[in-house]
């Protein structure tokens, strides 16, 4: 792996214990220290059919299953269920990130909802995204023959395919089990300029309207249709806005959400409120002929998004900017904060490009070009200040403090030859990874769901040296816990004097601590917890389920 410098010795730590990892280990958690968020991860290799949710120690807590491949990106939902973009073949809209469709399953995996977006002028591709009021957020793209496209202003030159895609945001209502109402609409072709041909639409002076596209700044599309490549939509509900990325043009986009599908289709000189023109941009200011090169600030990015209240950072943007076409190639995480006059309402001086100048937080590799991923990829800030990364193009994940401490490492297992074994080396096959999402263990979606561990992804998985809160566990000659399973009651029998018994959840966190030899998990969730016992001098602990 060409990431991170592993040490010889790995240690894994789950329910703030410590589990110590054999070095040989390749795939699956190859690091888990104290320090680490516990929560449960959410991943879907690229090509495979499978979404895994698991815990730090990389053992599966849930996992659906799937007709196709991902489309990209995959949420849990607060309710349990989950909710995927799928792929569907599309010879006329062939491009990286294609899906088609989108799918909505239960926690136990039944398949609730889907609706195809695809056909040989429209396809669904790499995100959506699930809106509060219970819509979904859809990306997609739409055709322009080679005659809309230069009506539209577009250098014919410039057609090497012959059309161009128009990038489009569709926000549906789910109907039944396969229909939806389209309840909200945005086009990018909406919001075009162009300074090549008098005589077409959208002519104008590029540089003095950043709230428009130039239809023909090429970036790094090289004419083809795929000219924008947007990857990802985010939805901000506190400012009703969507956040956009185009990884061709390396820039990023917010635009409004509050308005109608009409209003969204006008132009609105940038005001907020009133039309769907971009209310700000930022990352190549060449894309508006307010910058030159070395103005450059973003690199084939993705996952842009607003860094959510509450947390470190709150109301910031964090983007994993991949450095795509940079020399040297190396990735970064990148937290700006976009100028406001008011919330909302973003600061621009016309002749000049959006800021900021800097950012505000800038990670990368103690060896720089050791972090690199071309594609895919995303970064999130966690509830304890740490942030999740996903090297997408290596199938790497890795959770550093704010001290840029390395505490979580995880390599995907899935490749398109099947999964690994563990040993095997992960970079002989791909195994890509679109993009990552931690939930907390009190994530709403998780109460009253029976979360006992299930094995690894990986073949042959090597727990093995896991301790649990670093005892080993007792020899159950000693004592039983019954019952175990449990509903309500258990009871510690065949010990003497008992000092203290401590229960804690799957994830670490102490629930109960009692003198008694009877505890009390009626009002606990169902899962898995462990059970910590000081009695005779010794410290012993077992693990139990509670029903």
């Amino acid at each position: 792996m060409k990431n991170q410098t592993k040490s010889n010795i790995l240690f894994c730590c789950i329910f703030l214990w410590s589990i110590v990892i054999k070095a040989q280990n390749t795939i699956g958690t190859i690091t888990n220290n104290q320090g680490t968020f516990n929560g449960y991860t959410l991943y879907a290799p690229a090509g495979h059919t499978e979404t895994y949710l698991i815990n730090n120690c990389g053992e599966v807590i849930n996992q659906w299953t799937s007709t196709v491949a991902p489309g990209n990106a995959v949420y849990l939902l607060e309710n349990g269920n989950l909710l995927r973009a799928g792929r569907i073949a599309n010879a006329d809209i062939n491009f990286g990130g294609v899906g088609g469709k989108v799918e909505l399953f239960d926690w136990d995996g039944n398949l609730l909802w889907e609706y195809t977006y695809s056909s040989p002028t429209v396809s669904q591709h790499h995100d959506v995204f699930p809106m509060p009021n219970g819509n979904v957020l859809v990306l997609a793209v739409t055709t322009m023959t080679q005659a809309e496209a230069i009506q539209a202003g577009r250098d014919p030159n410039n057609l090497t395919q012959g059309k161009l895609f128009n990038e489009q945001i569709l926000e549906l209502e789910p109907v039944g089990t396969n229909s939806a109402n389209i309840v909200w609409e945005w086009n990018v072709k909406d919001h075009l300029i162009q300074d090549f041909d008098a005589t077409k639409d959208n002519f104008g002076v590029v540089e003095d309207n950043p709230q428009l596209l130039d239809i023909n700044f090429l970036g790094n599309s090289a004419g083809n249709a795929n000219w924008l490549h947007y990857n990802s939509i985010q939805y901000d509900e506190r400012l009703d806005q969507i956040v956009i990325s185009s990884r061709l043009l390396s820039e990023i986009y917010i635009i409004d959400h509050s308005t109608t599908t009409a209003e969204a289709a006008t132009s609105s000189g940038g005001l907020r409120g009133k039309g769907g023109d971009f209310l700000y941009r930022w990352g190549n200011p060449q894309a508006y002929k307010r910058g030159s090169a070395s103005d450059q600030k973003l690199f084939g990015q993705h996952y842009p998004h607003f860094i959510a209240d509450g947390l470190t950072d709150a109301r910031k943007m964090i983007i994993f900017n991949n450095g795509f076409t940079r020399t040297p190639s190396v990735s970064q995480i990148d937290i700006i904060t976009p100028p406001e006059d008011s919330e909302g309402v973003y600061s621009y001086t016309p002749g000049t490009a959006y800021g900021p100048q800097n950012t505000d937080y800038t990670y990368t590799s103690l060896v720089p070009t050791d972090f690199y991923s071309r594609i895919l990829s995303s970064a999130q800030r966690l509830p304890n200040g740490n942030t999740l990364i996903c090297d997408g193009d290596d199938g790497y994940f890795f959770e550093i403090t704010p001290t840029e401490e390395i505490v979580w490492e995880y390599v995907n297992p899935v490749t398109p030859t099947g999964i690994l074994s563990q040993g095997d080396d992960p970079t002989a096959s791909p195994n890509l990874t679109f993009r990552v999402l931690r939930y907390a263990a009190d994530y709403p979606a998780f109460t009253g769901r029976t979360l006992t561990p299930s094995a690894p992804v990986e073949q042959n998985p090597d727990l093995s040296n896991c301790t649990i809160l670093s005892v080993n566990e007792l020899d159950t000659e000693e004592f039983v816990i019954v019952p175990n399973p449990v509903k309500n009651r258990f009871q510690v029998k065949g010990i003497g004097t008992i000092d203290k018994i401590e229960v804690y959840s799957a994830l670490g966190e102490l629930i109960l601590s009692s003198r008694e030899k009877s505890i009390d998990l009626t009002f606990q969730n169902s899962g898995f917890y462990v059970v910590k016992i000081y009695a005779d001098s010794k410290i012993t602990t077992t693990k139990i389920i509670k029903q």
